[in-house]
């Protein structure tokens, strides 16, 4: 398929539900495939999307947003502004595009986004996590520029 040019927007209040059950599904998911037991992975998502987004969209520091293409909702972008444990950084949450608009371009599109929103805010580099089953984002982010900086790695005995 071709590359689209997307559009990006804050995401609306009443779009937030959707997109924390989207992201907690994504999240599981993502878990899950890494090799996390299902209930254990549902357990840290539970836990952990009220710890990061107490006030809902208008959690300090965090910007949500929906990816549009073609007049279509085709996904997802979260950003947090943080100091973490290695440095000040435009932290990426999620990318998180739709089955059917996956090889457009629109993952690529949102991670040049948030390049810019961090250049907009002064910031001098973007994060991110990504779980090591995810081949595809882990191609994109590599193929943008991005360095791996930790591999966490396991093995079931």
């Amino acid at each position: 398929m071709p590359e689209s040019t997307p559009v990006i927007r804050p995401l609306r209040e009443d779009e937030y539900e959707a997109f924390i059950e989207r992201g907690l599904a994504f999240y599981v998911d993502d878990m899950v495939r890494a090799g996390v037991e299902h209930d254990v992975a549902q357990a840290k998502a539970d836990k952990d999307l009220p710890l990061l987004l107490p006030e809902g969209l208008a959690t300090p520091s965090h910007s949500m947003y929906a990816i549009e293409d073609e007049g279509r909702f085709a996904g997802y972008l979260w950003l947090c502004d943080r100091d973490g444990e290695l440095g000040h950084s435009l932290f990426v949450y999620a990318v998180e595009i739709n089955a059917e608009f996956r090889g457009r371009g629109l993952g690529r599109a949102a991670m040049v986004f948030a390049e810019e929103e961090a250049r907009r805010l002064g910031i001098a580099k973007v994060a991110l996590n990504v779980f090591g089953g995810n081949a595809v984002a882990r191609g994109l982010y590599l193929s943008l520029g991005y360095q791996e900086t930790a591999v966490h790695m396991e093995k079931r005995v």
